[in-house]
């Protein structure tokens, strides 16, 4: 079973870095784009952008209905950064059991 189930977990946590690093890309990309710093009408900024929202926003909308904003301040990437890293953890401490 541990021939599976390992890797499996493995892969797992490996994704859930990989999202969490789309999450900070995504939050990173509009700031940069809110400040003027970067052209959002730059087809490959425009692109990076749209992939970016597409796979980080269903979570992101799920999480602002239970989150509030503080003060215009959208703290749900946060949250959910909060989220993936204790999951994270969760799947860390399943594999160190079945090592």
């Amino acid at each position: 079973m541990d021939i599976v189930f390992v890797p499996f977990l493995k892969l797992l946590m490996a994704l859930l870095s990989l999202y969490g690093w789309a999450v900070l890309g995504a939050v990173i990309l509009t700031w940069l784009n809110a400040f003027n710093i970067i052209n959002g009408y730059n087809r490959f900024v425009f692109i990076i952008s749209a992939f970016l929202f597409k796979i980080t926003e269903p979570a992101l909308y799920q999480l602002r209905k239970v989150v509030p904003s503080v003060g215009g301040l959208d703290l749900t990437p946060m949250a959910l950064l909060m989220i993936i890293w204790l999951l994270q953890e969760m799947l860390a401490r399943i594999i160190l059991k079945f090592i």
